[in-house]
């Protein structure tokens, strides 16, 4: 069985703001000490909508790779890299390709979904199409069995682990397979051998999803089996081939709960965001420039802080006792849409002050963001070859 791992990456297309912060690198920053952790500067998906415009890509790359570092994401736990630096993410996409129906890439329903939200672009391109495959060449060069997504990804995630079936159905029978997997049942002993048998028979002829879950965690506590042993019991067990791709987890996170400056979800398409490291004046600018409830026309006017947007930054920031104070005084007239922007304005910049801190040493020399990509792209290779030292053995592409 593969060890677990993680696979995650943004496109670097502009600053990034609190609303990656609270929906991203936090739970970043908490599985880099849960698991071996890859975090991809995905600039090749950026590609796929913003072909024309390539020097965003170019600006964004370092200055993201500097918010995830003052976020909190750290080298020292988790490989760092940038997608293009690994050109085994183009082979295994260029493999795959050969196997993945149109239909399948044509039926995601972010494809159609993407196309309506960007009409003003020409997306009829074979890279929009892939970018889907791409997306899963990324996760499986890694191997990479839990990716972190919101329920929308859910579709990219069991797309990812139907190429992975259909790769090992069509490759994981190496020649002699039956008899190696036979011989490998034998050295898991005769009583552990024997319920191996009888846990196969019935996931393959009955259908029985505990006994495919009881006949992995057999194989999971196996001691005296080698990797090849053990991956071609998986596949034998689930009636496939050896498993050189690993099926794919999704890590479901929660959706953000960052709104935008106008209540709405913070987002660069709405022009109502702050960015991770925004200077301090920006910030009170923006925030006492922020709507409040219409019914407060006047300073002596009642409001209700269910209509206004400030309330729901108050609900990220403000402790209980603030919020507390500000539904008092708000449904009262007992204070104004200033002093209620306050207390805001001090949560933010408390949030941001150990990011900025962070991101000065980087920002001072530029070299040491340099240095942490380098060596992350490095690591990364040396498992992406792996990965493709198997994948063309299995596809007959090893020969000399």
């Amino acid at each position: 069985m593969f060890a677990d791992r993680v696979l995650s990456g943004m496109r670097p297309t502009g600053s990034l703001h609190l609303g990656h912060y609270h929906g991203v690198l936090k739970n970043w920053v908490k599985l880099q000490s849960e698991h071996e952790c890859f975090f991809m500067v995905a600039d090749w998906h950026a590609l796929t909508t913003n072909y024309d415009n390539v020097q965003i890509i170019e600006n964004s790359v370092w200055d993201m790779v500097i918010d995830w570092l003052a976020a909190g994401v750290d080298p020292s736990q988790a490989t760092v890299f940038i997608q293009s630096r690994v050109p085994e993410h183009a082979e295994l996409h260029l493999l795959l390709s050969m196997i993945t129906p149109n239909g399948w890439l044509e039926r995601m329903p972010t494809y159609k979904d993407q196309m309506e939200k960007l009409s003003h672009k020409d997306l009829n391109t074979y890279g929009f199409l892939g970018y889907p495959l791409l997306q899963s060449a990324d996760i499986l060069v890694y191997r990479g069995n839990m990716v972190p997504v919101g329920e929308d990804q859910v579709p990219h995630i069991e797309f990812t682990r139907e190429i992975a079936r259909r790769f090992n159905h069509l490759y994981g029978k190496e020649p002699g397979y039956q008899e190696k997997a036979e011989a490998a049942i034998k050295k898991l002993g005769g009583k552990k051998g024997k319920l191996y048998d009888e846990l196969r028979t019935r996931y393959q002829q009955d259908g029985d999803a505990e006994a495919l879950e009881a006949g992995r965690a057999l194989l999971e506590d196996a001691q005296n089996l080698s990797i090849g042993d053990r991956e071609r019991l998986y596949g034998y067990l689930e009636g496939g081939g050896k498993m050189i791709l690993p099926e794919s987890q999704p890590l479901l996170t929660e959706a953000s709960r960052m709104p935008g400056l106008d209540g709405q979800k913070m987002s660069k398409s709405y022009q109502n965001t702050i960015t991770l490291r925004e200077d301090a004046d920006s910030v009170a600018k923006k925030v006492k420039q922020m709507p409040t409830d219409p019914a407060r026309v006047r300073r002596t006017d009642a409001g209700n802080p269910d209509k206004c947007p400030v309330w729901k930054l108050h609900e990220v920031y403000s402790s209980d006792d603030v919020k507390t104070w500000v539904k008092a005084g708000c449904t009262s007239a007992g204070i104004g849409c200033i002093e209620c922007k306050q207390p805001v304005i001090e949560g933010v910049l408390a949030e941001q002050k150990p990011m900025q801190e962070r991101a000065q040493m980087y920002m001072d020399d530029p070299t040491l963001v340099r240095n942490i990509i380098a060596e992350g792209c490095e690591k990364a290779r040396e498992v992406a070859r792996e990965t493709m030292k198997d994948v063309r053995e299995a596809m007959g592409l090893a020969y000399r």
